[in-house]
């Protein structure tokens, strides 16, 4: 589990995408979790881990989408009676989604990517600003159709088609267009048309004069060209390239840290939540993207959560379609904890009926032996 939490934090900041971490701190029984449990919140809602199962998922997932939206970390408590608790600074009391008893302390932290700077150009300029970019930890993106990034080493990524630039553009984006008249126009079109958070360009008032009259040419609006910062840079009275360079960086420091550059929530504008079906067997939530189980009838695709809900539907199609997927809440029979269906990540049949954990750990001990939490369902 923590393998694939690690590699998938790392995929989310390798494609500039942010995400909340959620680990539990503390835990009192009766709970399914236990400290350390740790799992990935994305920008759409989607949980990566464990941290408790249904009753503690829903808020857990909604107090991460907060800390991504004012970027603030947060430590919570979930209880049953949370109005019963001792205060404490710095903690935020919260119910339980279901009745199962037990307490959680979970500290939830916004993980937002890392701020890229995107250099136009091969010049010193362009070869000086990728290099203090990179001792900055930005991520770099070196923009050079000319030599193919032959003078930017020290960039993440060279880009060598203009026509890719708006693709690479986050809110977190710096973009510094530095080629001295070779594509200026054509890069600052797609930059200023983009949500960047800083567009300049490294030109004298003459040339930017010039390069604006043409972008307004092309049906830029007065508001996107006055997002463009002419010269580049701080007045720092600065010479050569490298000082120009350091003249920029100082620029976009000010911006970052003064906070005009960009409003945190607006990293989450645009994407779109994760596009899932209902199992038709089972009820349980599956994303469309990447399915596995797979089936098509009559002209409609399917998707399952795993391949004996896939066969159980095959064999009778007409019957799980005459009758409405399973939904709500069910009890898991081995902790007796509440678990939403459509949310369950484990489920198990028997004698034709369906069950559902809350963790790997239950449903394995109900299938070595079935029938002894069977039995006690019944009896309850």
């Amino acid at each position: 589990m923590y393998d694939e939490f690690f590699n998938r934090a790392h995929a989310l900041l390798s494609e500039g995408l942010p995400f909340a971490t959620a680990v539990v701190v503390r835990a009192e029984k009766p709970t399914s979790a236990r400290p350390g449990d740790k799992a990935i919140v994305t920008a759409e809602g989607v949980m990566h881990g464990w941290i408790g199962g249904s009753c503690a998922q829903p808020t857990v997932i909604e107090e991460a989408i907060k800390a991504l939206a004012d970027g603030s970390p947060r430590l919570i408590r979930l209880s049953t009676d949370p109005e019963s608790n001792a205060p404490r600074e710095g903690l935020v009391d919260l119910p339980m989604t279901c009745f199962s008893g037990g307490t959680l302390e979970i500290y939830i932290e916004p993980q937002l990517p890392a701020p890229r700077l995107m250099v136009v150009g091969n010049l010193p300029v362009a070869q000086a600003l990728a290099r203090l970019g990179k001792v900055m930890n930005y991520q770099v993106i070196a923009v050079d159709p000319d030599t193919r990034g032959a003078g930017m080493p020290d960039a993440d990524e060279v880009v060598t088609d203009l026509e890719r630039m708006a693709g690479k553009i986050t809110p977190l984006t710096y973009v510094v267009v530095a080629s001295h008249g070779r594509y200026d126009e054509v890069a600052l079109e797609q930059a200023l048309r983009s949500r960047a958070a800083y567009v300049a360009l490294v030109a004298s008032r003459a040339r930017s004069s010039a390069v604006l009259e043409y972008l307004a040419a092309q049906g830029l609006g007065e508001e996107e060209l006055a997002r463009l910062k002419y010269p580049a840079g701080l007045d720092i009275q600065a010479m050569r390239g490298d000082e120009i360079a350091l003249s920029i960086m100082a620029e976009i420091v000010q911006r970052r840290r003064s906070g005009e550059e960009v409003d945190v929530p607006s990293l989450l504008a645009g994407q779109a939540p994760a596009a899932a079906a209902i199992d038709p067997v089972c009820g349980m939530a599956v994303p469309i993207a990447g399915a596995e189980h797979v089936y098509e009838y009559d002209g409609q695709t399917f998707y399952f959560c795993c391949a004996g809900c896939r066969a159980s539907f095959a064999g009778e199609p007409e019957k799980y379609l005459a009758q409405p997927a399973p939904a709500g809440e069910a009890i898991d029979p081995v902790c007796g904890m509440t678990v939403d269906i459509a949310s369950a990540r484990y489920m198990s049949e028997y004698e034709g009926q369906l069950f559902y954990f809350c963790a790997a750990g239950c449903k394995l001990a109900f299938d070595k032996a079935p029938g002894i939490y069977v039995e006690d369902v019944h009896h309850t």
